[in-house]
């Protein structure tokens, strides 16, 4: 594979690069890949070093925003690209995946997502029906929200998301020193295994009501938005602690109190705009 020297003044702090340079953790990435005939989608692909071993394996599309990085690309993986095994797309992946899915079949995602983005990458990847996995190194921070179970402290509107989708599972931690430039943070490799996709802004606007202040009770971030006599009187039904944290509920009852909550509009109060919460939840 042709290098690139200096390597520290090649990434851009524009995109959030960080290149992983560690054979051994590409090869744990490379194992914890779904065993299947799918199409790998990868985003970020920098310098191509994972990029080399998905290809012994899997057809891959590639997604590449930096210019430099893509004809780097272009030419370390003639071969692959000329025989179809690597399909290379330049530019930015939310502009290719619009408002549809991604690829037009069935497949696995698999990136090194700067942190700026990761969050989003991993909400669309979610709803996406042809995304049937998602295995990616983000800030460790961020894969504990996506994979935490309920009582834990990182347990969030994103775990919930998770749990309404499949199962997220932070598999290993991923030191700074093993990447050039090395970032400021510990990242991790989260896998989230999907067994449906879930496309519901009014459910997520739910949840960052919920979530809004999570170290006060459940009952206070709902009453922000419905009418307390309400949340009392379906906590007492369904037996409901009422000093309850969002953190120690069950995605469940999530799911139930969304649905009670939401049968009509008994205070008289015009609900907010999902979209505009669903932008507020995204920013």
């Amino acid at each position: 594979m042709n290098e690139i020297k200096n390597l520290s003044e090649f990434a851009s702090k524009r995109f959030g690069q960080n290149f992983l340079k560690n054979d051994a953790i590409i090869k744990r990435i490379i194992q914890a890949i779904p065993n299947d005939s799918l199409r790998v989608a990868e985003i970020g692909p920098g310098l191509g070093d994972l990029t080399k071993e998905l290809i012994t394996a899997h057809n891959v599309t590639a997604f590449e925003v930096d210019k430099r990085l893509c004809e780097h690309l272009a030419t370390t993986f003639s071969e692959p690209l000329r025989h179809g095994t690597l399909t290379l797309a330049c530019g930015d992946v939310l502009e290719h995946w619009g408002e549809g899915t991604l690829l037009d079949e069935d497949y696995h995602l698999v990136a090194n997502l700067p942190y700026y983005i990761a969050t989003n990458i991993i909400l669309k990847a979610l709803k996406d029906e042809r995304c049937q996995s998602v295995l990616v190194m983000v800030q460790k921070e961020v894969a504990e929200k996506f994979s935490a179970t309920s009582g834990e402290k990182a347990f969030s509107s994103l775990s919930v998301l998770t749990q309404r989708v499949g199962y997220g599972e932070l598999l290993f931690d991923v030191g700074a020193e093993n990447f050039v430039p090395p970032p400021k943070v510990t990242s991790s490799i989260l896998l989230i295994r999907k067994n449906r996709s879930e496309d519901d802004p009014e459910f997520e606007a739910f949840l960052k009501v919920a979530f809004k202040q999570p170290r006060k009770k459940l009952s206070k971030n709902l009453a922000t938005h419905y009418p307390k006599d309400k949340i009392e009187a379906l906590f007492l039904e369904q037996n409901i602690k009422p000093n309850i944290r969002p953190h120690e509920a069950e995605t469940s009852m999530y799911h139930h109190l969304y649905t009670e909550l939401n049968k009509d509009n008994i205070d008289g109060r015009e609900k907010n705009n999902p979209e505009q919460q669903y932008k507020q939840y995204n920013a």
